[in-house]
């Protein structure tokens, strides 16, 4: 099923309750969306206690936007069944819960579009990925009331149905994108031309292969194209720092 899938759009909707989390979220994977393509993103979740004890407050203000905590399936609850569970730190919003690969996304190269944007957070990211910025802003402006926000990558015959169910569900908000979340390689990285534009344009070569090399250590490991995106750019935070133009280019000294 997953070889077969081929999103191209992105259907997204908040939502004003976790508690609606769990069945759209079980209706998406019920209806054919791999746990690979759903995303969802929130401050107020119940079990923020429990995430919180793997992540402190100081890591999360020093590391900003890139420091992020991968848990697996750790939960009970919905965030179980997605994939690369994490804490990011995004300005406006705070400490949010990413899952999916919005989460990994955000952890990525296309984290640097917040980084220099003034602060505008969520929006310059969903904005560069091709959604239009009155929506994103409506996205980051819900999120920061404590709402959540849920994405499925879709086929676009399928838009319709999905955007159905999102809103039949109780989501609001609902929007149909002309966008997927980019991944770093179309399967296991045999080379830097496998990488994809927007992570190699923000590594150094010599980041490109520590990135190569850790990705596919742990995708032939877990078979987690997520998990391995996200060991990925954490090998490249602790061993690389960014230099003025947002590129991982200058190896810290060990220590």
């Amino acid at each position: 099923m997953a070889d077969e899938y081929r999103p191209e759009r992105t259907v997204s909707a908040v939502f004003k309750q976790e508690e609606q989390l769990d069945n759209v979220v079980r209706r998406l994977l019920d209806r054919g969306v791999p746990q690979d393509h759903i995303s969802v993103m929130g401050k107020n979740f119940q079990s923020q206690t429990r995430i919180a004890g793997f992540i402190s407050k100081r890591d999360v203000i020093l590391g900003g936007l890139r420091t992020g905590a991968i848990f697996g399936s750790l939960f009970g609850s919905f965030l179980s069944l997605l994939t690369g569970v994490g804490v990011l730190f995004i300005p406006f919003l705070g400490s949010v819960v990413a899952a999916g690969p919005l989460g990994a996304v955000l952890l990525g190269a296309v984290s640097g579009a917040i980084a220099g944007s003034a602060g505008a957070g969520l929006v310059s990211v969903l904005v560069a990925l091709g959604m239009p910025e009155d929506k994103a802003t409506v996205y980051q402006t819900r999120l920061e009331a404590g709402e959540f926000l849920v994405m499925a990558e879709v086929p676009s015959d399928r838009s319709g149905e999905y955007q159905l169910l999102l809103q039949s569900a109780g989501g609001e908000e609902v929007h149909v994108s002309n966008m997927t979340l980019p991944r770093p390689c179309p399967g296991r990285c045999n080379d830097t031309t496998d990488l994809s534009p927007e992570v190699r344009s923000h590594l150094s070569e010599d980041a490109q292969g520590t990135f190569i090399e850790r990705y596919n250590a742990v995708l032939d490991d877990t078979e987690d194209p997520m998990k391995a995106e996200q060991a990925a750019w954490a090998t490249i935070h602790q061993q690389y720092d960014e230099d003025e133009n947002g590129v991982w280019s200058k190896q810290k000294m060990a220590v």
